[in-house]
C-alpha cells in the first residue's frame, strides 16, 4: 500500500512538472511578434522613384529635354516594364519644331524609342524659295543599354550609372539636303552617357559623349561640304530637385559645324520639370539653338507633355 502511495505521489509530481513546462512554453510562444512575412519584389510597373526615369528628349531618348542620360526610361525596376509616350513643342525665333514618339524601357536594362521630329520653316521657307511652312520631318529609332552602376540604388558608390546608346536618323529631304551641301539624308549617332544621383543632395548630374555627323540634330542632314567625318560631341546636364513632384536644371549640348551654307551653334536650355503623378509629367524650358540656316539667334519656348508608367 506505502509503495502504490508513493507511486501516486511520483506520478502527480511528473504530471504536474511536465504540464507546467508545457504551460511556460505556450506562454513564451504568445509573447513572440508574429514572424514578418517574405518581402516581395514588386512585379507589374512603376518601382521606380518619381522623376528618377527623366522626361524625353527631343530625339526620342529618356534624359533632359537636349540630352539623353543613362537611365532608362519608365518607371520599371528590374523585373519590370516601362513605357512612356511623348509629345513636344519647340518654339523659336524664325522657326518651329515638334517632336512626338514613345519609348519602352525593359526590366531597367534596355530601352528601345521611336520617334519623328517635324521642322517648320514658317516665313524661312518663302524666302529660301520652299514655300511658307515647308517641313522637313525625320524619323528616330534608339536604343539604348545599361552597362554598369544604378544612380537610384548606389547611393555609397561613387560609381555613376553608364549606358551606351545608338540613334539611327532618316530624313525625307533628301534632294534639298543635298542642294545645300550634306552628303547624306540617314546617319547613325552613337553616345555614351554617364548619370550619378545624389539623392540626399536632390541633385542629378550627367555628362554625354556622342559621335555624329548630323547638321541641327540631323534635320538638315548628316555631314557636309566643309567636314564629312564622325566627331565627338559633348552634351551635359545638371537638375535639383525641389520637392519630390518639382525639379529645375539646365543642359547644354555641342555641335558638329559640317555646312559651309552657315556656321551651326552649340545648344543650351534651362528648365523645369513637374510630376504630379508617375503616369504624367510637363517640361517647359527657355531654350537658344544658335543660327540656323539664315537665321541667327534661334531662341524660344520649349515645352513637353510626357504620359507613362
Amino acid at each position: 500500500m506505502k509503495g502504490r502511495r508513493t507511486s501516486l505521489v511520483i506520478s502527480l509530481c511528473l504530471f504536474g512538472w511536465a504540464f507546467n513546462a508545457q504551460a511556460q512554453e505556450a506562454s513564451a510562444l504568445q509573447d513572440q511578434e508574429p514572424p514578418a512575412e517574405p518581402v516581395q519584389t514588386p512585379t507589374g510597373t512603376s518601382g521606380k522613384l518619381l522623376l528618377t526615369g527623366g522626361v524625353t528628349q527631343i530625339e526620342g531618348a529618356a534624359g533632359g529635354g537636349l540630352t539623353p542620360w543613362a537611365v532608362i526610361g519608365g518607371y520599371g525596376t528590374h523585373d519590370q516594364i516601362g513605357a512612356n509616350a511623348y509629345y513636344t513643342r519647340v518654339n523659336l525665333s524664325d522657326y518651329n519644331l515638334q517632336s512626338y514618339g514613345a519609348l519602352v524601357g525593359i526590366h531597367d536594362r534596355v530601352e528601345l524609342s521611336v520617334s519623328r521630329q517635324a521642322f517648320d520653316t514658317e516665313a524661312v521657307g518663302a524666302a529660301l524659295g520652299l514655300g511658307h511652312g515647308f517641313t522637313i520631318r525625320q524619323d528616330t529609332y534608339g536604343l539604348k543599354v545599361k552597362i554598369a552602376g544604378d544612380a537610384v540604388l548606389e547611393q555609397d558608390n561613387w560609381m555613376p550609372q553608364v549606358a551606351v546608346g545608338v540613334q539611327y536618323k532618316h530624313n525625307d529631304q533628301g534632294g534639298l539636303l543635298s542642294a545645300i551641301g550634306a552628303k547624306s539624308a540617314n546617319g547613325t549617332d552613337v553616345y555614351v552617357s554617364a548619370t550619378k544621383l545624389y539623392l540626399a543632395q536632390s541633385l542629378l548630374l550627367n555628362a554625354t559623349v556622342r559621335f555624329t555627323k548630323a547638321n541641327q540634330f540631323g534635320i538638315l542632314g548628316f555631314g557636309g561640304d566643309r567636314h564629312d567625318g564622325y566627331k565627338p560631341q559633348f552634351e551635359g546636364s545638371a537638375a535639383y530637385l525641389l520637392n519630390r513632384n518639382l525639379a529645375i536644371g539646365a543642359e547644354y549640348r555641342s555641335k558638329p559645324d559640317n555646312l559651309n551654307i552657315a556656321h551651326e551653334n552649340n545648344a543650351w536650355d534651362a528648365f523645369i520639370a513637374w510630376a504630379p503623378a508617375k503616369h504624367v509629367s510637363v517640361t517647359v524650358a527657355y531654350v537658344d539653338l544658335g543660327n540656323i540656316v539664315i537665321r541667327d539667334n534661334q531662341r524660344g519656348w520649349y515645352a513637353s507633355l510626357q504620359v507613362g508608367f
